[in-house]
């Protein structure tokens, strides 16, 4: 049975965001645990959970994406679904089926695996495109349509997808309009000499990820989110998050910019950044750290550009570096 939490009030005598930090400080410590040497990949992963957002992981095969994503998935006590995407898959094996019975002749619904809080989508990008665009409907409005019919999906409901880079073999590029549906993209990268020493010790003769304990349930996820969303952002703050994806839209070096959802998922994300720091307000900081984690998988480079050598990376880094952070006035007081 799959559970739609509701979000209870937080437990009597503890400060909110006190409670969130010390939350999900555990939740990353029991990441890290599994995933060594990267503490700032497994940050900015629980502030997309946080953020309520989607999180799509791209490297190239055997960094951790897969456990990264398992890992995150085993620190909450709620339902996790996992698709194993290739090239034959379905809508209908993503969202479910209806099914005739004969004994009662009537059709029975049997969901999929979207109908889960936490999906992790393994190597997305080697489902076509009729498939991926299965997705579309439920990470952007919590619900799928199957024969006509619309289902909500459980809430909290989080896809953490894999994908390899494009220029793998059997890999299909996903639409401008599913990337955009992700708040963020991180790169997994290759462990320092360091970092993957230590993964050998831990992983020479035991499984590190079957040892990690829930720390949260799905009911407290969400209560944490609505903390996040209460972090104030001031109109200095607003307008710089305006600034950087405007900046993008106007840049001679891209072919499209940035959409109005990027700014709305570029502040919560510097949001959720802000209460994990354990602060009621947001910070221009908080906006820059996201700023290519955010904007740079949305982004289409022009012509020019790709024949330039120039990355989406690259061109965010630029924008950040010359766009001013607006000034503080009067007016940006509580």
């Amino acid at each position: 049975m799959l559970t739609d939490y509701t979000s209870p009030p937080s437990r009597d005598g503890l400060d909110p965001l006190g409670e969130l930090v010390e939350a999900t400080g555990r939740i990353r410590s029991r990441i890290e645990s599994v995933i060594s040497g990267r503490p700032e990949l497994v940050h900015l992963t629980v502030a997309v959970l946080l953020a309520e957002g989607h999180l799509l992981l791209e490297d190239v095969p055997g960094v951790g994406k897969t456990t990264l994503a398992k890992a995150l998935a085993r620190t909450i006590d709620c339902h996790v679904g996992r698709i194993q995407f290739t090239p034959d898959l379905l809508p209908s094996d993503l969202t479910g089926v209806n099914i005739y019975r004969t004994q009662t002749h009537d059709f029975e619904f049997r969901p999929g695996p979207v109908f889960s809080n936490i999906v992790i989508g393994d190597e997305i990008n080697r489902a076509s495109p009729k498939t991926q665009s299965a997705l579309l409907e439920c990470m952007e409005e919590g619900q799928t349509t199957v024969d006509g019919t619309t289902h909500p999906l459980p809430r909290p409901f989080l896809v953490v997808a894999t994908q390899n880079p494009v220029e793998m073999e059997g890999t299909y590029p996903l639409p401008e309009a599913q990337r955009d549906r992700f708040m963020a993209r991180l790169t997994v990268g290759y462990p320092d000499v360091e970092a993957e020493l230590e993964m050998l010790d831990r992983q020479e003769s035991d499984t590190p990820l079957e040892h990690i304990d829930p720390v949260v349930d799905g009911a407290t996820i969400l209560r944490f989110a609505q903390v996040a969303r209460s972090v104030f952002a001031s109109p200095a703050v607003k307008r710089y998050v305006l600034a950087l994806v405007t900046q993008t839209r106007e840049h001679p070096g891209l072919k499209l910019g940035a959409s109005p959802r990027t700014s709305l998922q570029l502040l919560r994300a510097a949001k959720a950044v802000a209460a994990m720091a354990g602060r009621d307000h947001v910070l221009p900081d908080d906006v820059q750290l996201l700023a290519q984690p955010v904007l740079a998988h949305r982004l289409i480079l022009s012509t020019e550009s790709r024949l330039a050598g120039h990355t989406a990376a690259h061109v965010v880094a630029s924008i950040v570096e010359r766009t001013p952070i607006p000034a503080y006035t009067s007016t940006d007081s509580r």
